[in-house]
């Protein structure tokens, strides 16, 4: 679930930076065949996650619980 919730973050960047996959790709060094994977819903490597995240300047972050008072 985790790792779906990250494809569409993802997914969802690249759709709304104003830049073509193309160009994605030239600047991250991400095959464009893998892009093309992604936004068709499919899944990525982790490697190619973190690169991906990177260039968004996403991080991830693990919430921490609140304790019960």
């Amino acid at each position: 679930m985790i790792i779906r919730m990250i494809i569409d973050t993802i997914r969802k960047h690249i759709k709304t930076c104003g830049k073509t996959r193309y160009r994605i790709a030239k600047e991250t060094g991400v095959g464009e065949d893998q892009l093309c994977r992604i936004m068709q819903g499919r899944t990525c490597t982790v490697e190619t996650a973190d690169i991906l995240l990177k260039y968004f300047g996403l991080t991830i972050a693990k919430k921490s619980k609140k304790k019960a008072r």
